[in-house]
């Protein structure tokens, strides 16, 4: 059966574990988004506190998937936490830094201007700070969500949801009938999930960035 023939005869499974990974990793980024947010904007008086957090989710990205997910069995088990809790604990980084950075260099003048008109913080945070901060905190997430999604086929060794399912399971039969083509279409699958992601956040982007500062 060539590759074609067996996505056109399993479109319907491939097309299920399709929308399993895109949720996980969804849902993954949307935690690791809400605590970075939260980070950056709670730590701003407390610079070495702020540094040390970023230092430590650094240094997460540099544990081996498959040795982060095998130390969360014991305490999550196996199936949809583990997962998301590890791919949440690797989409952090990119979004927390993105976010600290992009609060930081928003431009004084403006602050100072927001201020005169009577502002308090939390109302320069909402109205003048954050949507100037925006595109840099966007790509932020878009580079952490394109990064997950790869990460997340490793979820199935821990027999988390998702396209690792036809990897691992391509994999462990390879050389019989049709299993690099199960194999490969994990793999392509997960190359479309990237693409779609890709192209949904420079659409969010555009219609989300303040006018004036689209380039």
């Amino acid at each position: 059966m060539s590759f074609f023939d067996y996505v056109s005869a399993n479109s319907e499974i491939i097309g299920f574990l399709l929308l399993q990974h895109l949720q996980v990793v969804l849902l993954a980024v949307g935690f690791a988004t809400a605590i970075s947010l939260g980070v950056a904007i709670g730590t701003e008086r407390l610079p070495r506190v702020r540094a040390a957090l970023l230092a430590t989710s650094g240094t997460i990205l540099t544990i081996p998937s498959f040795a982060l997910f095998g130390l969360l069995i014991p305490v999550f088990g196996l199936g949809v936490a583990p997962t998301v809790l590890a791919l949440t604990v690797y989409a952090i980084f990119p979004i927390l830094r993105n976010t600290v950075t992009a609060l930081e260099t928003v431009d004084g003048a403006v602050i100072d201007a927001a201020t005169g008109m009577g502002m308090g913080s939390g109302r320069r945070l909402r109205i003048v700070r954050l949507p100037l901060a925006w595109p840099v905190i966007l790509n932020g997430i878009r580079v952490a969500t394109i990064m997950v999604v790869a990460i997340a086929a490793i979820g199935a060794a821990v027999r988390g949801p998702g396209l690792g399912e036809l990897i691992f399971r391509g994999l462990s039969r390879i050389g019989g009938a049709n299993a690099l083509n199960e194999a490969l279409s994990g793999v392509v699958a997960i190359v479309v999930v990237a693409l779609l992601l890709d192209v949904l956040f420079l659409l969010i982007g555009k219609l989300t960035t303040p006018r004036g500062l689209h380039v």
